[in-house]
């Protein structure tokens, strides 16, 4: 996994333990790595691997079994709020984005109807 110096390490990891999640990779119940297996996995050391376990758990992604390893919640609906939350994040920065380079809602419609046209001409 290549690292973006602009946001922390531990929430790069979380982030992407989270679209393995929505894409069916981890599934719910599912058993996941330990925290040492999880530190080489994504090259960083344990206390991060721990942390990213954490806070996770805080947010209701997984839960520990004391003695037995880390789990991917099993809440009803949690894949689709992951899959929300995170949709809602990329659309909020890209909005924000296209606005800073002075696209108003309008605009910003037409650039993705226009986008999705030429897409579908190159195809």
């Amino acid at each position: 996994m290549d690292y973006n110096t602009g946001m922390p390490i531990y929430l790069q990891v979380i982030n992407d333990l989270k679209k393995r999640i929505v894409k069916g990779e981890l599934k719910p119940g599912m058993k996941m790595p330990s925290s040492r297996d999880l530190a080489v996995m994504y090259k960083v050391n344990q206390n991060t691997a721990a942390r990213i376990y954490r806070e996770m758990e805080m947010a209701g992604y997984c839960y520990t079994k004391r003695g037995i390893g880390t789990f991917v919640s099993e809440e009803d609906n949690m894949v689709e709020d992951i899959k929300k939350e995170m949709a809602d994040q990329l659309l909020s920065g890209f909005l924000h984005e296209m606005a800073d380079l002075g696209f108003d809602r309008e605009e910003i419609m037409t650039q993705i109807r226009n986008y999705k046209e030429d897409e579908r001409d190159d195809a």
